[in-house]
């Protein structure tokens, strides 16, 4: 079998980040499972593993990856990091048709490029088989109740970046000390599965729907919603979860009942750009809106939170909406505001745990895929473009790349 050279790229994107898609061990583990492999590793002073971690194991540390067959990478490329005719795998942001990497899938398309992306690789039922989204469960649940601390002064625990480790971000939860607070959780993908982790290890207890709603509780507790729990058809006929994905439009957002009820909301699911929207500003100006804090890790900007203005920074991760002005403040300022934690690259903090699990599925999920055949078509279904074309699966985006947004 002929050699593939691997190259693992220095990521290039303004604010950082330092995830890698393979740690020094993965690195080694993928060249004695697949000895096709030949895998080097781009200079980088930013990443959560030192060069040295993994030179010290007799991993090539490279500046140019020209030779290489294949380049992961985590993040979006600079355009003049780009490689002409090279196998990319990496998170895009292009199959929405995000403004911002416009530009980007053009050049991708000028140097004929096939570009693999990871969003995209999933199983034959559909669901993603890669992915950092439980640490970013992890995280942003985390940061909610360290900003409900905050704003309110009854408890200061360490930012996670801070944290070393998983472990040590555990040990901070001895800190807390909650009062019998509500927290609304959406989302039961890998999100909403890491910060239902985080609730449970923060002893937070778990109650139903009807209990959340009509019962005033001792302790602390949390509920995770279903879409039919705060989706409705207009009609008021049965909720049906294959049609709401298909047809949003028919649906109707009821959110608003649980704004009454929590304190913290925590988002962590996906929106259909037709759905409605989970509230409005005019609804979070009334007086029974309740929810003080928006831990919104999907962090959809002018999607179904309103007062999502803009991601904010791991260093910086919150800021205040003032619903009455409809504008940003600074965070905290004021009790009548809502403050908002919107990053949008959560697992960063925690990168070294983030990329060892993101390793781990590229070579128990990925790689065989791309070695001994593309079963159910996985790398198929992900390539967004080949030989300075869009694939068929893709070529919506032909008008969004050269002609009309």
């Amino acid at each position: 079998m002929n050699k593939i050279k691997i190259g693992i790229a220095r990521e290039g994107k303004i604010p950082p980040d330092n995830r890698v898609p393979l740690t020094p061990w993965e690195v080694i583990e993928a060249q004695n499972i697949f000895p096709a492999f030949e895998i080097v590793v781009q200079t980088s002073g930013i990443r959560c593993f030192a060069d040295t971690s993994y030179s010290d194991l007799n991993i090539p540390v490279v500046e140019k990856l020209d030779d290489c067959d294949i380049i992961l990478g985590i993040k979006e490329f600079q355009d003049k990091d780009l490689i002409p005719e090279k196998t990319y795998l990496f998170f895009s942001h292009t199959i929405k048709k995000q403004s911002y990497n416009r530009k980007l899938l053009r050049s991708i398309l000028d140097n004929r490029i096939k570009l693999i992306e990871y969003e995209c690789l999933t199983d034959k039922f559909g669901k993603r088989v890669i992915a950092f989204g439980r640490f970013a469960g992890i995280v942003g649940a985390y940061n909610g109740l360290l900003g409900y601390g905050k704003k309110f002064n009854l408890y200061h625990i360490k930012p996670a970046y801070q944290c070393s480790s998983y472990i040590e971000l555990k040990n901070e939860y001895k800190k807390m000390q909650l009062p019998p607070i509500k927290v609304v959780l959406t989302g039961h993908g890998s999100v909403g599965h890491g910060a239902r982790e985080v609730l449970e290890n923060m002893g937070i207890k778990e109650v139903t729907v009807y209990d959340f709603m009509t019962h005033e509780l001792k302790d602390p507790v949390f509920t995770q919603l279903h879409s039919r729990d705060y989706y409705k058809r207009f009609d008021d006929a049965d909720f049906d979860r294959e049609e709401f994905h298909r047809s949003p439009h028919f649906y109707k957002s009821d959110f608003i009942k649980f704004a009454r009820k929590a304190d913290i909301f925590i988002n962590g699911t996906y929106w259909n750009q037709g759905a409605d929207r989970y509230f409005s500003i005019a609804d979070m100006l009334h007086d029974d809106f309740n929810i003080n804090i928006i831990a919104d890790i999907s962090c959809d900007i002018g999607g179904p939170i309103p007062s999502t203005l803009r991601a904010s920074t791991i260093e910086a991760p919150f800021y205040d909406f003032d619903p009455v002005e409809s504008c940003e403040k600074p965070p905290f300022s004021d009790d009548g505001n809502i403050s908002v934690m919107a990053v949008d690259n959560l697992p960063n903090e925690l990168p070294r745990e983030a990329s060892n699990s993101f390793g781990r599925a590229l070579i128990e999920k990925v790689f065989p895929n791309m070695v001994y055949g593309d079963k159910d078509e996985m790398i198929e279904r992900a390539t967004i473009t080949d030989n300075g074309e869009l694939t068929p699966r893709y070529n919506y985006l032909h008008e969004f790349v050269y002609g009309r947004k």
